[in-house]
């Protein structure tokens, strides 16, 4: 490990761990170990860290909450930058909410329900931060990040830092301006609510919570949907008449309760995942002449 020495003069070294287990880093809770994972606290120590990576030709891949991430079992030869609630401030301004890009989904959604401010319910329970909301256009319930983003700042490949506005965000179906572009780093976001009566805020996320308590399986470790929608289909629907309900493949599962999410019913592989991935994949073309295309990020190769 001695390339990554010089990061112990850049952050606390109780935030930088050797030969981490990245099953502890996802929400399916698959994955095997990298080189370094650390979580910066701050902008600087951010622009520090891709600093350092690139003038030590290290790859490096920056990770929130590991919701929709999927990672190689082998061992992954890079730094793992981890924007987690370490980075995660959140400021409530008027019917501005200005958060960090590590920052819970949740817990903006609670901010502003706390301070009577209206738009962000759909997002209570999503469990992802902002950044990786704002990459994939995150959205549930009739609602999405782009329909209240006002601007975002990130940092760009030549380690400046630059706000966009949303007109120049790029958001479409579960789509940004960031989406295919790694190396840059969602710094933080600006979203313009609305005022509203906190009540009512909160009895829609109450109602929004056991929707999704009722139809997914939060039991289980997941990450989300696995697949975007075809146009004209529900992935749900296609995988369940395919006849996939329950289906396995080791520890990995096509949910009983939602067909679109892959459960981890018992120390999954990373490639049990990738192969049940693949099998649905194949009937759903081979039964409906549909294709599915897979909306998880892969660390360690290609899916």
């Amino acid at each position: 490990m001695e390339a990554y020495i010089g990061l112990e003069n850049l952050l606390d070294i109780s935030r930088i761990k050797y030969n981490e287990p990245m099953k502890k880093h996802t929400t399916v809770k698959v994955g095997g170990p990298c080189d370094c994972l650390v979580m910066p606290e701050n902008i600087d120590e951010i622009k520090n860290i891709v600093r350092f990576a690139k003038e030590s030709k290290i790859p490096y891949y920056i990770i929130g909450s590991g919701s929709n991430l999927l990672v190689a079992d082998d061992p992954v030869h890079a730094l793992i930058i981890k924007i987690g609630n370490k980075f995660g401030k959140v400021i409530v301004n008027g019917d501005i909410i200005t958060a960090y890009s590590g920052a819970s989904m949740p817990y903006v959604a609670m901010c502003a329900k706390k301070n009577s401010l209206t738009g962000f319910e759909f997002a209570c329970g999503i469990p992802g931060t902002i950044g990786g909301g704002i990459r994939m256009n995150a959205g549930a319930y009739g609602s999405e990040m782009s329909n209240i983003v006002y601007e975002v700042t990130y940092l760009d490949k030549e380690g400046n830092i630059v706000t966009l506005k949303n007109h120049e965000l790029e958001f479409s179906y579960r789509n940004s301006f960031f989406t295919n572009q790694p190396d840059l780093v969602i710094l933080s976001a600006v979203f313009k609510l609305k005022q509203g009566n906190e009540e009512d805020i909160a009895k829609l996320m109450e109602e929004n919570k056991e929707a999704r308590q009722e139809k997914q399986p939060l039991d289980l470790p997941n990450f989300g949907s696995v697949f975007r929608r075809p146009e004209g289909y529900f992935v749900g629907k296609l995988v369940s008449d395919a006849g996939l309900r329950g289906y396995t493949i080791g520890g990995a599962q096509v949910s009983k309760k939602h067909t679109g999410f892959i459960v981890n019913v018992g120390d999954a592989t990373c490639k049990d995942v990738v192969d049940l991935i693949h099998y649905i994949q194949k009937i759903v073309k081979e039964k409906f002449d549909v294709s599915l295309t897979s909306e998880v990020v892969f660390i360690g190769g290609e899916i």
